[in-house]
């Protein structure tokens, strides 16, 4: 029998240490991406199948750095963008002015 073919985000049934089981303090910006996840699947805007879609569709590299909501927020986007609910342009102007308005990269 052939071994299952993995890809790089399976993770299921390989050793990764203890799973601590306590809960966190989510950070604002963590919220904002859930509500936005509900909001957007609400008015059907996404699909759970496309959110898996589009985090398993990250490279390696970036998978590996990227922090739960990090995927999440990049799968939206992308969701967004192939449903042509918004352009990347607009999603460049946005994330520019959020960075503005947050003093990020000054």
């Amino acid at each position: 029998m052939r071994e299952p073919i993995r890809g790089h985000y399976d993770m299921g049934g390989l050793p990764a240490g203890r799973v601590e089981k306590t809960e966190h303090d989510y950070a604002f910006w963590e919220k904002r991406v859930d509500a936005l996840n509900v909001l957007l699947a609400a008015k059907g805007h996404l699909r759970v199948d496309e959110m898996r879609k589009n985090i398993e569709a990250l490279p390696p590299d970036a998978y590996e750095r990227m922090t739960y909501y990090e995927r999440w927020i990049s799968a939206i986007a992308n969701t967004l963008l192939q449903r042509g609910v918004l352009t990347a342009d607009e999603l460049g102007r946005k994330m520019e002015e959020v960075a503005r308005r947050e003093g990020v990269g000054s």
